[in-house]
């Protein structure tokens, strides 16, 4: 039995495009230890302890908490975050945030009573390391599908 390639590729494909909508939740009262990535969007009112990567925005939530590396296009954050963040677009901390870390986004809001501790990188030009993976996975899947 054999498999038509190029059709195999248009389905995975769409079926990408469909897992960029998809939002992922972390539910208060759960941990996880480990690694995520996600072609769409998080919220996370649970603990996380690891890195979390998505292609769209990542929520933390009045009771989230992440220790590790977030990598994403937006994020809003109401919870407690001791990380890495590297966000492309825009990085909201709202007032009940919490973060302490590295931070490198093309935006940043702080709003009053958010509580910020580290560092700031704001270069419109640098691209996160989380695009360029994309950018060479997206160049993958072109060569594939010729």
């Amino acid at each position: 039995m054999s498999i038509d390639r190029k059709k195999s590729n248009k389905k995975m494909t769409k079926n990408s495009e469909t897992d960029h909508t998809s939002i992922n939740l972390i539910g208060a009262g759960t941990k996880i230890k480990g690694e995520i990535d996600s072609s769409g969007d998080i919220r996370i009112d649970g603990i996380l302890v690891g890195p979390v990567r998505s292609k769209g925005k990542i929520i933390v939530g009045d009771t989230g908490v992440v220790e590790g590396e977030i990598y994403c296009q937006n994020a809003d954050i109401f919870g407690k975050v001791d990380a890495k963040i590297e966000v492309d677009e825009l990085l909201s901390l709202k007032s009940t945030a919490k973060l302490t870390g590295e931070i490198s986004s093309d935006k940043l809001s702080i709003e009053p009573g958010a509580v910020f501790t580290g560092t700031c990188t704001m270069e419109k030009e640098k691209s996160s390391q989380f695009a360029q993976k994309q950018k060479g996975e997206q160049k993958l899947q072109e060569e594939e599908i010729k």
